[in-house]
């Protein structure tokens, strides 16, 4: 009887006993779902934020944001694999890297009231790291969206309506990509300075075919005026080259006469100075020969002097009697004779005279 009474209790027991609840139940079967999901869905299905992931990945040149429950959060992952909430917490990889937005179709209108479109415009960009959460805090993850694609419309609409269709077409085309860049800069450095814009490239936009038509047309021209231009200047360069070899000629030819001239001047110069020494040699000759003729005349004068006695004299006169072959007669002869030496007498005198 004990042991059938304490297998009834048993029974009782049991019975009394609560089923299990069904929150109990969802629980466990959430579960199962959450590790199913984690261990079947593929990394690359994780990595772009699904809901249901808790392993994800980051990829290079990207940070990792996340929100719960709508609101940013501050942790921010480098690359790399990372765990998370599954279905609390959303992610997004964000690039920090450099990236080329392009806007595309622009269409504006100039101030000549012409309507002309930019095909494409694109801009170099990148997201500062360390302004990540400021930047997707203020403006979300289509941050380039607010400070790139709509503000460049806004700049392109803000140019054209201030120039004409020729400055903008031709004049002043190639400074778009400058003012294009400084004014996004200027703004995205004011309101978001994690925003850094790199360099704008702005492609030709597309006008109106008449319109197009002139520009080439005037294109087409200038071109011809360039070509005559240039050859203008060919020629114009040909004949300073002809010119300059002409001089060059000339002035050859100058120092060519110079060198001649001067070659012969030096011939001249040195016949002169030859004859010059020749009539000096020459002068030099005839003054020895003259001081020499001179000298023998006065040692001769010096001599006849010393000569010239009354001795001397009778004695040639003696002997010019002597030699005089003439025969004289008459009575006038002694007188003839003693006539002809008084005169050497008087003469004799006279050199005396001349001597005192």
């Amino acid at each position: 009887m004990d042991d059938r009474q304490q297998q009834q209790q048993r029974r009782q027991a049991a019975a009394q006993e609560p089923p299990p609840s069904v929150l109990t139940i969802l629980f466990l079967l959430v579960a199962v779902i959450v590790i199913a999901a984690t261990v079947l869905v593929p990394t690359s299905f994780s990595a772009t934020g699904s809901p249901f992931s808790t392993l994800h990945q980051v990829p290079e040149g990207h940070v990792g944001v996340y929100w719960r429950g709508g609101a940013l959060l501050k942790n921010i992952t480098e690359p790399g694999y990372h765990l998370k909430l599954p279905i609390v917490t959303q992610f997004e990889p964000i690039q920090v890297t450099l990236q080329t937005d392009e806007v595309k179709d622009i269409p504006c209108g100039t101030k000549g009231g012409v309507m002309i479109s930019f095909e494409k415009i694109e801009v170099v960009n990148r997201l500062r790291k360390e302004y990540v959460y400021e930047t997707l805090l203020n403006y979300g993850v289509q941050y380039d969206k607010t400070w790139i694609y709509d503000k460049i419309h806004h700049e392109i609409n803000q140019f054209c309506s201030a120039q004409t269709l020729q400055q903008v077409y031709i004049d002043m085309f190639d400074q778009i990509d400058e003012k294009m860049k400084d004014a996004l800069q200027v703004d995205c450095t004011r309101y978001a300075p994690g925003i850094e814009i790199i360099s704008v490239r702005v492609t030709k936009p597309t006008i109106p075919p008449i319109i197009r038509r002139n520009f080439e047309q005037m294109e087409e021209e200038r071109t011809k005026a360039l070509i005559a231009m240039e050859r203008q200047k060919v020629a114009e360069k040909e004949a300073e080259t002809q010119k300059k070899i002409a001089l060059a000629e000339a002035e050859k030819n100058s120092q060519v006469s110079k060198i001649l001239m001067e070659q012969k001047l030096m011939e001249k110069d040195s016949a002169r100075k030859q004859q010059e020494i020749e009539n000096q040699m020459y002068l030099a000759r005839e003054k020895s020969l003259a001081d020499a003729d001179y000298y023998r005349m006065t040692r001769e004068a010096e001599a006849n002097k010393l000569k010239l006695t009354q001795e001397y004299l009778e004695l040639k006169f003696i002997e010019a009697i002597a030699n005089n072959t003439k025969m004289f007669f008459g009575d006038k002869v002694p007188n003839m004779i003693f006539d002809q030496r008084l005169l050497g007498n008087i003469m004799s005198d006279a050199a005396k005279g001349e001597s005192i």
